[in-house]
């Protein structure tokens, strides 16, 4: 069964502006990921924008690019939207993948959307990876995910979880090293959707934990929908968030040419 790949993009942006549009090697960011989620096992790639500037920017380069509306308050509506638009049916499986991944990585993308459809119980499934440092556990933008017996997720957070009690040395000595076995997973964010879910998850009541930690997807839990965790061995692509990281992801690129 096949399933179709969602890259919602905003051209607004507060600390890179123009986003979708950033030259990397001579291709729009935009168009990079597509051309990476291309390379997977999806059936169609499409992105969703509020910009004609990015939907031109797509088709120029063989992507199809749906406009959907400017005033979505999340990644979620405007994914909604496109399924819609795409006349996708309930049972379908969408995945998003976000349009400031340029190095996403094709197997990724297959192994979400793969996860979800082996989890007929789960609404939703998403990637972890096994973190590496001290320095990851403890810190808040590190998104940790634990999971049960069968991969579903019990619960996402900014905090260290699963709090290592025996290696807590106080407030003034820390922790003396990472958890042992199993190692806290960081939450890596991919997400595919079956898409009667995905129509339903914009309309859900916000849930005081997802507030509290700042996290979506814990609307999900809070609401009583599993979330299926695919564990993969290595840890994504750099992600562009700021100029610093456009510059990294440049230097990639120019390192493959």
């Amino acid at each position: 069964m096949g399933y179709t790949v969602l890259i919602p993009a905003r051209l607004a942006a507060t600390r890179l502006p123009n986003k979708p549009l950033a030259d990397i090697g001579g291709r729009p960011m935009i168009v990079r990921v597509a051309d990476q989620a291309a390379l997977s096992g999806a059936t169609s790639v499409v992105v969703a924008t509020d910009s004609p500037r990015v939907q031109a920017a797509c088709e120029a380069h063989n992507h199809r690019a749906l406009l959907t509306r400017a005033d979505h308050p999340s990644g979620s509506d405007r994914l909604a939207e496109a399924a819609a638009q795409l006349g996708l049916r309930d049972e379908e499986i969408v995945v998003n993948v976000q349009g400031d991944e340029p190095l996403i990585a094709p197997d990724l993308i297959d192994a979400v959307a793969s996860c979800l459809r082996q989890r007929p119980q789960a609404a939703m499934s998403t990637a972890a990876h096994a973190i590496g440092t001290l320095e990851d556990y403890l810190n808040p933008n590190v998104v940790k995910v634990v999971t049960d017996a069968q991969g579903l997720a019990l619960y996402f957070s900014r905090a260290p979880i699963a709090w290592w009690r025996d290696g807590w040395q106080g407030a003034a000595g820390g922790f003396a090293a990472l958890p042992g076995d199993p190692a806290p997973l960081r939450h890596v964010g991919i997400y595919a959707y079956r898409v009667g879910f995905l129509r339903q998850f914009p309309q859900l009541p916000p849930a005081p934990m997802e507030h509290c930690e700042a996290l979506e997807q814990l609307r999900a839990l809070w609401h009583g929908h599993r979330i299926a965790v695919h564990v993969t061995s290595e840890a994504p692509g750099t992600g562009v968030d700021t100029p610093q990281d456009l510059e990294r992801v440049r230097r990639v690129f120019a390192g493959r040419s």
